[in-house]
């Protein structure tokens, strides 16, 4: 169980993809003017990886080296294509906000990583564990940023008026300048919250 926590959790904080390995930023920047934006691709990614990770992990012993990328790719792609079509047919107003980057999964580095880096690896279980942490990892540091952006940039979360009808919106953060910002904001405050959940373990082993 420890070590299923410990898969689980270096996603969500220790080894984000966002704020940690810092790959994946430009789309994510793209996407994270409204939170609507920012849960829909945070769910979307979570589902490609988690299955992707899955079928290959189920499959890694068959797949020849000399294959492996086109086989990835191809399988992230099927996945990628469910989630695009079922957007389009239950949510269009999201899937045409969104517009390409829900079909760019396919490409997106963090899937790729994980895959090849664990999920060829490893059995299904702990590959599955890797891709929800990484996934829900994801969806959060999504999430955040596009609540700071849309509440600073339009006055509103979820598209409901927060501040006061006086407030006069900061365009910058809907811009992709202040989206970096943002982003540079939740790394900083990853580090250190990284520094603290590491001081605590260390002060742990030694008692």
């Amino acid at each position: 169980m420890k070590r299923i926590l410990t898969i689980f959790t270096k996603g969500l904080i220790i080894e984000n993809p966002l704020l940690m390995l810092m790959i994946g930023l430009c789309s994510s920047v793209a996407v994270t003017s409204s939170v609507s934006n920012g849960i829909g691709m945070g769910l979307a990614m979570t589902f490609v990886i988690t299955f992707a990770e899955l079928v290959i992990s189920l499959f890694r012993k068959l797949i020849p080296n000399d294959a492996r990328i086109p086989i990835f790719i191809i399988v992230i792609a099927a996945f990628t294509t469910m989630v695009d079509l079922s957007m389009q047919a239950y949510f269009p107003a999201l899937s045409k906000s969104m517009g390409v980057f829900i079909p760019l999964i396919v490409v997106n580095c963090i899937i790729m990583g994980r895959v090849e880096a664990f999920a060829s690896k490893e059995k299904p279980l702990d590959a599955v564990i890797d891709a929800l942490g990484m996934g829900l990892g994801y969806t959060w540091v999504l999430m955040g940023i596009a609540a700071v952006r849309e509440l600073f940039g339009n006055g509103t979360i979820l598209g409901l008026r927060i501040m006061p009808e006086t407030y006069q919106p900061i365009l910058f953060f809907i811009l992709p300048p202040g989206g970096f910002m943002v982003f540079a904001l939740f790394i900083s405050f990853n580090l250190w919250l990284k520094k603290r959940v590491e001081a605590v373990s260390t002060v742990r082993e030694a008692a």
